[in-house]
């Protein structure tokens, strides 16, 4: 998918159109059945045609609608077209959509424990994340939390280590983070706070509009794909890495529960595999496009990358695991979501320093 997409395209695409808003405001009936067919819709966070996630969305979508041959035939909304872009989740939880497609950390109002099921500070890397949901309790608990809200969640993507942002200076110290206005989400933005920055939540089209004004001084958004195609660098020029608040971050599918109970066993399982195939090829994608368009920021832009330094980092990292426990102490689902997630990470990361962390510092020695 070529990441050539106008801005303006891409912001038009996240407009709330207000009728459709009102509209779907309103109670909708039950899915709609002609002749035998299913036609459902699936609300989104993100513009219709925005590279990996808009698209990635779209082609869960088809593959659903073919592998059920047509029998259950999903239309695809961008954000703002049905419902607000992080309206979709009450949209589908109270019946005026069928599925949703966003990231669970926008939902931490109504649980906190939906951040562990989207990302958590200095937490799982997407592939622990995957060994966590489909084989270490994550799914069960996600679960039981969506059932709650009248919810089927599911893992339909992930877009990798994020980077550390876009900021209209450098950040050499801590001390910079002081009454910086940056827009990042979940509890990545709580450890901000926690730092002295004032850390808001923006839908993505809303991201360069808010730089460009001065509103904010400073984004994270996904990584060098994602960031190239909003053009974050006409506004701000110096880029961070690593990313310390996403290490991994789950793009969801949610269903409503009364649609999901209603599929018999076979198109259920037919679409935790659309869903699983596309956490793959979403994850894929992001990889293979990420250095490219890093190559073209720094090379055909200008870009200055910088790297957060280690010593910057270590304090974010006291100030994330301050945050994550004070979550985990809530009690209730949350407490147990935490307990799961950190006893997984407590024995990932150490098998991840002598598996792929070793391998790529090996690797590294004869680059």
């Amino acid at each position: 998918m070529s990441t050539k997409i106008g801005r303006r395209s891409l912001l038009k695409g996240t407009a709330i159109a207000g009728a459709a808003v009102a509209a779907a405001a309103s109670s909708f009936p039950a899915p709609a059945i002609s002749q035998g067919k299913m036609q459902l819709k699936l609300a989104t966070s993100w513009p219709k045609q925005f590279p990996g996630l808009g698209t990635g969305a779209q082609r869960l979508a088809d593959r659903i609608t073919n592998a059920t041959e047509g029998r259950i035939e999903v239309k695809h909304y961008g954000g703002g077209e049905l419902v607000p872009p992080l309206g979709c989740f009450d949209a589908v939880s109270e019946g005026a959509a069928d599925l949703y497609h966003s990231a669970e950390y926008y939902w931490q109002g109504k649980s906190k424990a939906f951040n562990f099921f989207a990302t958590v500070p200095f937490g799982l890397t997407a592939d622990e994340v995957n060994a966590w949901i489909y084989h270490a309790g994550g799914q069960a608990l996600w679960d039981e939390l969506g059932a709650d809200f009248n919810v089927k969640p599911l893992m339909a993507g992930n877009t990798g280590v994020q980077w550390g942002g876009w900021f209209n200076k450098e950040m050499n110290t801590l001390e910079d983070y002081k009454g910086l206005k940056m827009r990042m989400p979940g509890l990545g933005g709580e450890v901000l706070r926690r730092v002295g920055a004032n850390a808001l939540l923006l839908p993505g089209g809303e991201i360069y509009p808010a730089l460009e004004a001065g509103t904010i001084d400073a984004t994270e958004w996904v990584g060098p794909w994602n960031d190239l195609a909003f053009g974050f660098y006409k506004v701000t020029k110096y880029y961070y890495w690593p990313g310390f608040h996403e290490p991994g971050t789950i793009l969801s599918c949610g269903i409503n529960r009364g649609v999901w109970e209603s599929l018999s066993a076979a198109d259920q399982s037919l679409i935790e595999s659309c869903c699983a195939a596309d956490n793959a090829t979403m994850l894929a994608e992001f990889n293979a496009r990420n250095a490219g368009a890093l190559d073209t920021l720094i090379n055909e832009h200008g870009v200055q990358v910088r790297r957060v330094s280690d010593e910057m980092l270590k304090a974010l990292g006291e100030q994330s695991a301050q945050v994550v426990a004070e979550v985990g102490a809530e009690g209730g689902i949350t407490q147990r979501v935490y307990e799961s997630f950190s006893a997984f990470r407590k024995t990932a990361v150490p098998y991840n320093e002598r598996s792929e962390l070793a391998y790529a510092s090996a690797r590294l020695l004869t680059a």
